[in-house]
């Protein structure tokens, strides 16, 4: 085994332990998409938030789907994977299978569901409590309405993003497309508040529609009174911004305490947002 890298249960269509084939689209063409669950004692969360992008990617891509299959096959994985940790993550990846080479594909292909079990990320418990340090990221992300918003396979634009920086000591880099607007973490998505509005990317050439994303649109106005505005975010406005905060449905929500050179403050609305997602975790 390579050096750093843990064992952690695997799953392929079902079977515990079994080997991927080496001709499937998804290791071939990137053809398939995947999610990232947290789970509990209380199972996954957000577990339809998860299913319902899945089934807006498979329907995007046209590959073949069962949700009902998937729900039984993930709480199998969850069972297993509690005998490792308490809390931990599920890695599902759905590609669209095994095929000939080439890009056209097979009549009567079946698609290939991969599952693995993880622990939780042991990230420092300050960037949650005292806020996270950010970069721009040089990266620009490339315009495709029909991908945005899919999570699909190919994240090779967030893997050179991922390389521009070493510092332990910053969490995370913002991306932009080729405009210039802001539209997501590497890793997370992003929020920002400014003039008493709480704004979000807009989603419609590039990124991921995130689950933790869409949690907090759906659940702004019982958190902190308000809703999110969805917009297009020029980098001026988070160099402006009165409070920013990442999320995604692993870490919950990570307040930003500086932007580039910019110190700021974990502010009452993110504080609302960050304490709601983490009871929603349990914590």
């Amino acid at each position: 085994m390579q050096a750093g890298i843990t064992a952690s249960p695997v799953w392929i269509n079902g079977e515990r332990g079994a080997s991927p084939d080496a001709r499937d689209r998804g290791l071939a063409f990137g053809d398939g998409l995947f999610e990232t669950m947290r789970f509990g004692p209380s199972g996954v969360y957000l577990l339809e938030y998860h299913l319902r992008r899945l089934e807006f990617g498979a329907s995007r891509l046209r590959i073949s789907l069962d949700p009902s299959l998937l729900r039984t096959e993930i709480g199998a994985a969850v069972e297993s994977g509690r005998e490792l940790f308490p809390e931990g993550v599920i890695k599902l990846i759905l590609t669209r299978g095994v095929g000939q080479r080439g890009y056209k594909v097979s009549p009567g292909i079946t698609s290939t569901r991969i599952l693995m079990v993880s622990a939780l990320p042991a990230n420092p418990p300050e960037w949650s409590a005292e806020g996270v340090s950010v970069r721009f990221c040089d990266m620009r992300m490339g315009a495709n309405s029909v991908l945005a918003g899919v999570k699909h396979l190919n994240r090779l634009e967030q893997v050179l993003a991922r390389l521009e920086w070493d510092d332990p000591a910053i969490a995370e880099g913002l991306l932009a497309d080729a405009r210039g607007r802001i539209v997501e973490g590497v890793a997370t998505n992003v929020f920002l508040v400014s003039g008493g509005r709480i704004l979000t990317p807009v989603i419609d050439t590039c990124g991921i529609a995130g689950v933790m994303r869409q949690y907090i649109i759906d659940k702004a106005p019982e958190m902190v009174g308000q809703g999110v505005d969805v917009t297009s975010c020029e980098k001026g406005m988070f160099t402006g911004a009165r409070e920013i905060f990442l999320c995604n449905s692993v870490v919950g929500v990570w307040p930003v305490a500086r932007l580039a050179e910019r110190k700021l403050q974990v502010g009452a609305v993110t504080r609302k947002i960050r304490d709601h997602v983490a009871r929603l975790f349990g914590a």
